[in-house]
């Protein structure tokens, strides 16, 4: 039974996250050849304060123009 464990900085929507479970869940079938239902993906968030780059907090950092900095 693969089990994938995804962490995100706070600030996507749950559809967001919900669409990367599922396709994840997917990858992982079609690339092990497991059984779809067997396949556990889950995902914590994390606020931005308790994420850091460096000695950098994700809420202390300027956000990248045009890109997306979660």
């Amino acid at each position: 039974m693969p089990v994938v464990h995804i962490s995100f900085v706070e600030g996507r929507s749950d559809d967001v996250i919900k669409t990367c479970l599922k396709s994840v869940a997917r990858a992982v079938h079609e690339s092990t050849g497991a059984p779809l239902e067997s396949i556990r993906v889950y995902a914590t968030v994390v606020p931005a304060t308790h994420w850091a780059v460096g000695d950098r907090t994700k809420d202390e950092m300027q956000p990248v123009t045009g890109g997306n900095t979660k």
